[in-house]
């Protein structure tokens, strides 16, 4: 059988194609009992709209690619719930690219969402070449979200300070006596943001001789290699602040495995307050990067776009809060 027509939808209603059309479009200029039988009509008969003919009539496919740097990091979870939410409140929907996939097979990140015609693009995470983003700019509207990477003109950035909320762990971290104070640092734009700002605070504190800095990959991998390292020095810290919630993981696992108990022998604090911080087996003191504003935010941006609003890009900072848990205490 072939599906239901708008045509068959009108015979059924009994009204006109035109009428059908202004109902399935929301107008607000169809009396309530026209509409009313419309949409049951539509339901009876099983009727579901071209969705291809439609893009091709209106020059535009209600959707938005979403560029995923990491699809491992639970992290973007709560910022693609944010950003969903209000891109689905105004009648788009989301088309998700693992740009790490893309990328190994020697394809432009972006390019299968730009094959699929999408009206606008959010880019999560960090990229290796921002830049490139330029010539995507110039045909649709660009909004890079938690990144801190520099931006084409005409594109715009939403994530939170991480110079704010580096500064609160080691303010933390510091009111609770520590001194010798671990920090496994990331990579990119926000790695170096929250590194830079973590070693300002302990200089500020007099602190600058108790820095140390390990380099790592984000990874709960890395941030147990990195930990067993930290932990094996003579003089070994008190307290790590991990770069992620990720990395935190892998230093909770390394001071178990070397027999040292959290938080009475050392304090642990991560960064960006997933699902996995607030499991209650690890309970972890971290930052919440506010990412589901973060993701919010992005849509905003994104539809304020697509309204008309251009010029130069602009970067939105959303404030970071400190979420104390059970993984830190005073230094023993």
């Amino acid at each position: 059988m072939r599906p239901p027509t708008i045509r068959d939808v009108a015979e059924r209603a009994g009204v006109s194609k035109s009428l059908v059309s202004l109902v399935l479009r929301g107008s607000d200029q169809v009396r309530p009992e026209k509409r009313e039988a419309v949409l049951r009509a539509a339901q009876e008969l099983g009727y579901r709209p071209n969705a291809a003919a439609r893009s091709l009539s209106e020059q535009r496919t209600r959707t938005v690619g979403v560029l995923l740097n990491d699809l491992r990091n639970p992290w973007f979870v709560d910022l693609l719930d944010g950003l969903n939410s209000l891109l689905h409140a105004n009648g788009l929907h989301m088309l998700l690219a693992d740009a790490r996939l893309n990328r190994r097979t020697g394809q432009d990140p972006a390019d299968p969402l730009l094959d699929l015609r999408v009206d606008g693009l959010v880019v999560v995470g960090t990229l290796p070449d921002p830049a490139a983003l330029g010539a995507v700019a110039e045909r649709i509207p660009v909004v890079l979200a938690g990144s801190r990477e520099p931006a084409p003109p005409g594109v715009d950035i939403v994530a939170g300070d991480d110079e704010r909320g580096a500064r609160l762990v080691a303010e933390h971290l510091i009111s609770l006596g520590h001194r010798r104070i671990a920090h496994i640092a990331g990579y990119g734009a926000v790695g170096e943001l929250r590194r830079g700002s973590f070693e300002a605070a302990m200089r500020r504190h007099g602190l600058a001789d108790q820095v140390v800095v390990e380099p790592s990959d984000m990874t709960e991998e890395g941030g147990y290699r990195t930990t067993v390292r930290l932990l094996s020095r003579p003089e070994r810290p008190t307290a790590v602040f991990a770069v992620n919630d990720i990395a935190a993981i892998g230093v909770l696992s390394a001071a178990e495995e070397l027999g040292l108990r959290v938080p009475r022998d050392l304090s642990v604090v991560g960064y960006d307050n997933t699902s996995i911080a607030r499991l209650r087996h690890v309970w972890l003191t971290t930052v919440d990067n506010t990412s589901h504003e973060v993701g919010r935010r992005a849509a905003r941006c994104l539809l304020e776009r697509f309204e008309g609003a251009c010029g130069e890009g602009r970067v939105q900072l959303a404030v970071p809060t400190l979420e104390i848990r059970g993984s830190t205490a005073p230094a023993p």
